[in-house]
């Protein structure tokens, strides 16, 4: 599959923020293509076979790690998963370090994840193949935004137009953010809802509407996309106790019925069910898109790894 347009797309993809239009469109039309070939490894082509693509996560995550992986091996890449635990990182180098020890391996892409928001742009200065956020800090997680477009698109048939409700924990949310950019950036209207506690003044300056009653927040939405409550991350009381979560911004049948009819529900996982979700709504069979949410993740990483990697007329920026 070659990518004559490619182009236009930067070197690194280390959010959606600063993204235009075209190209965020850019890579939901090739991942929409690799999604249409399901998973049949033999109509991808291996664009990328005798290219390495380094798996670098300071951060656990099973589910995004093992899709990049899965990805650039069906691309018929090489693929390296670097144990940050067993390595020289534990044993007291530095991040800069790091990035010179791979850089000198010669990989086509880098995909990290890190704790601190901008490590990942850190590394990314100081390397010349292509880096993707896998997630970095509550800053930016762009493959999950532009998987879960991905997923809102084939569904809906469009972004532009839609009202989309970011329901929960946005406050420590990279997936709420990077959705933010990339949905109002595609004409959509995003509405962040949660306790004061948790959603952030600032997102307004982001785009997107707040409101703190998850009900009016859900009247007529195209989607609903809930976000897992990353105890993890808070310092301190954001909330009386789970069971009150629940009782007042968790996802059931009466919330979901202020929605459109054919709203769609949606979670980047892993799910906390009874925290910020129902089994019996994640689970629905008609409107639950959260499984194929992962069956986009894998489509959308290969799509931006492909583009990436391939440096014909590729933008350098430094």
């Amino acid at each position: 599959m070659t990518t004559p347009e490619t182009g236009i797309l930067p070197q690194h993809l280390l959010g959606i923020e600063g993204l235009t239009r075209d190209q965020i469109s850019l890579f939901l039309d090739h991942a929409e293509r690799y999604a249409s070939f399901g998973a049949r490894d033999a109509a991808f082509g291996r664009p990328l076979d005798g290219r390495t693509v380094i798996n670098l996560f300071f951060e656990n995550s099973t589910r995004t790690r093992t899709s990049f992986e899965l990805a650039a091996k069906r691309l018929g890449a090489d693929v390296i998963n670097m144990e940050v635990g067993a390595s020289s990182i534990s044993k007291g180098e530095t991040l800069i370090d790091t990035a010179v020890t791979l850089n000198a391996m010669h990989p086509e892409a880098l995909v990290i994840r890190h704790a601190d928001s901008g490590a990942v742009a850190l590394l990314a200065q100081k390397v010349n193949c292509a880096v993707v956020n896998a997630g970095d800090g509550a800053h930016e997680h762009p493959t999950q935004a532009l998987l879960d477009a991905l997923t809102i698109r084939l569904r809906k048939g469009r972004l532009e137009g839609l009202t989309v409700a970011i329901c929960g924990d946005v406050a420590h949310s990279r997936v709420a953010r990077s959705n933010i950019h990339l949905l109002t950036t595609m004409g959509a209207t995003v509405r962040a809802v949660g306790p004061r506690s948790l959603v952030p003044s600032g997102v307004r300056a982001m785009g997107a509407e707040i409101f703190h009653d998850m009900r009016e927040g859900l009247r007529d939405v195209d989607i609903v996309m809930m976000l897992r409550v990353q105890t993890e991350r808070m310092q301190g009381n954001f909330f009386p106790s789970a069971r009150e979560y629940f009782r007042f911004f968790g996802l059931d049948r009466e919330k979901l019925a202020l929605a459109r009819p054919d709203a769609l529900i949606m979670h980047p996982g892993p799910m906390n069910r009874g925290v910020e979700i129902d089994s019996d709504v994640a689970d629905d069979f008609e409107r639950s898109v959260i499984r194929m949410q992962v069956e986009m993740g894998v489509a959308v990483r290969m799509a931006v790894l492909e583009l990436l990697s391939n440096r014909t007329g590729r933008e350098v920026v430094k």
